[in-house]
C-alpha cells in the first residue's frame, strides 16, 4: 500500500430526497386550500370582485386561510378519528355558524353590505327579537356546509381516491394549518366588527349552537350500518342533488320561500342519508353529489347580478372560465375514481 497516497475522505452525506408519499399528501391539501375559497366566494359570482380577475387571484391569499384551512381541518379530524360524512357535515355546519355568526357576523349585521339587495334578502323573514333573517340563516349555514367545505372535500378526495380515507397532514402540518386559521379569524373578525358587533346574547346563542353541533359530530356512529336494499345510480344521485340544490339557491326571500327551502334542505339531507346506506354506494356517488353542487353554482353564476359596478363582459368571461375549470376538474376526478374502483370512497 502506498503510504504517500492522499487519504480517502468519506463522501459527504447526500440529503435524502423528499418522500413521494409526503408530496402526494401535500398536493391534495394545497388543492383543498384553493378549491374551498373558490367554491365559497367566487364560483357563483355574487361579489363585484368577479369583475377584477387579478383581485380574484390575490384574494385567495386572504380567503384560503379562512376557508381552505377549515376544510382541511374538518377533513383531517374526521379521517384521523375514523369517522365519515355525518361528522364532516356536522363540523361543517358548526364552522359555518362560526363564520357567519362569530367572525364576520353577517348573520346579525343589518348593514353588512351597502346594497339595496341586502335588505331585500334580509327583511322579509327577519325575526326582530333575534335580529336574524331565517332566509339568510338557511342560506349562510347551508352554503358553508355544502360549498365552502363538504363539496370541496369530496371533490379533492375523489382526485386522490387511494388517499381518501387517510390523513394527509402530520402533527406539524396540522399545527401550521390551525395557526393560519387562527390568524385569519383575528384579521377578519377585526375587519368586520369595527362598525358592528353582535350582542352578547346573539354571540352566546351562536357559540352554544356551535358547541352542540361539534358534540353531535362526535356522537354520531363512526360507521353507519349498510342496508341490503339496492342503491341508486350515481347519475340519479347527482341529478336529484342538482335539482334540490338549485331549488335551495332559487328559493325566494319570503316566509313561504324560507319554509320551502327548509323542506328542500331536510329532504335532501334525508335522501342523502337513505341512499348512502344502501349497498353499492361509493366514490362515484359521492363525487356525483358534490359535483352537482359545483355545477349548480357555476350555472347560476351567469344569472347572478353582482354587487356594485361590474363589467358584464369580464363577469361572463370569468363565469365561463370557472365553469370550464369545474367541468375539467370533475371529469378528471371521475377518471381517477373509476380507475381506483368503487371501494376507496365509501359514503358514510
Amino acid at each position: 500500500m502506498d503510504s504517500s497516497a492522499p487519504p480517502v475522505l468519506p463522501a459527504s452525506p447526500t440529503p435524502p430526497a423528499p418522500k413521494p408519499a409526503v408530496l402526494r399528501r401535500l398536493l391534495p391539501v394545497l388543492g383543498l386550500l384553493v378549491l374551498a375559497p373558490v367554491c365559497a366566494e367566487y364560483l357563483i359570482g355574487y361579489d363585484q370582485i368577479i369583475g377584477r380577475p387579478l383581485e380574484l387571484l390575490t384574494g385567495l391569499l386572504y380567503l384560503a386561510p379562512l376557508y381552505g384551512t377549515v376544510a382541511v381541518l374538518i377533513r383531517e379530524t374526521a379521517r384521523r378519528t375514523g369517522r365519515g360524512w355525518p361528522t364532516i357535515l356536522l363540523l361543517s355546519a358548526a364552522f359555518g355558524l362560526v363564520e357567519a355568526g362569530l367572525i364576520d357576523q353577517s348573520l346579525f349585521n343589518p348593514d353588512f353590505v351597502d346594497d339595496p339587495s341586502w335588505d331585500q334578502d334580509r327583511m322579509p323573514t327577519l325575526v326582530p327579537v333575534l335580529g336574524v333573517s331565517v332566509k339568510q340563516l338557511l342560506g349562510f349555514v347551508a352554503g358553508h356546509v355544502i360549498w365552502s367545505f363538504a363539496a370541496p372535500v369530496a371533490v379533492v378526495e375523489a382526485c386522490v381516491p387511494r388517499l381518501a380515507r387517510r390523513p394527509w397532514l402530520g402533527r406539524a402540518g396540522t399545527v401550521v394549518v390551525a395557526v393560519l386559521y387562527v390568524l385569519a379569524v383575528v384579521v377578519f373578525t377585526h375587519e368586520h366588527t369595527r362598525r358592528f358587533t353582535a350582542s352578547p346574547v346573539q354571540l352566546g346563542v351562536t357559540a352554544a349552537a356551535v358547541l352542540g353541533l361539534v358534540a353531535a359530530a362526535f356522537a354520531v356512529p363512526r360507521r353507519l350500518a349498510v342496508a341490503s336494499r339496492r342503491g341508486v345510480s350515481p347519475w340519479a344521485a347527482g341529478g336529484a342533488a342538482g335539482v334540490l340544490l338549485a331549488a335551495h339557491q332559487l328559493s325566494p326571500s319570503t316566509w313561504t320561500g324560507a319554509a320551502l327551502d327548509a323542506v328542500v334542505l331536510a329532504l335532501g339531507g334525508g335522501l342523502l342519508l337513505w341512499c348512502s346506506r344502501a349497498a353499492g354506494w361509493g366514490g362515484h356517488h359521492v363525487l356525483a353529489v358534490a359535483g352537482a353542487a359545483l355545477v349548480v353554482n357555476a350555472g347560476l353564476s351567469f344569472a347572478v347580478d353582482p354587487l356594485g359596478e361590474v363589467s358584464l363582459t369580464v363577469k361572463y368571461t370569468v363565469n365561463a372560465a370557472l365553469t370550464l375549470a369545474v367541468l375539467v376538474l370533475l371529469a378528471g376526478a371521475h377518471l381517477r375514481v373509476r380507475r381506483a374502483g368503487a371501494g376507496p370512497l365509501p359514503g358514510p
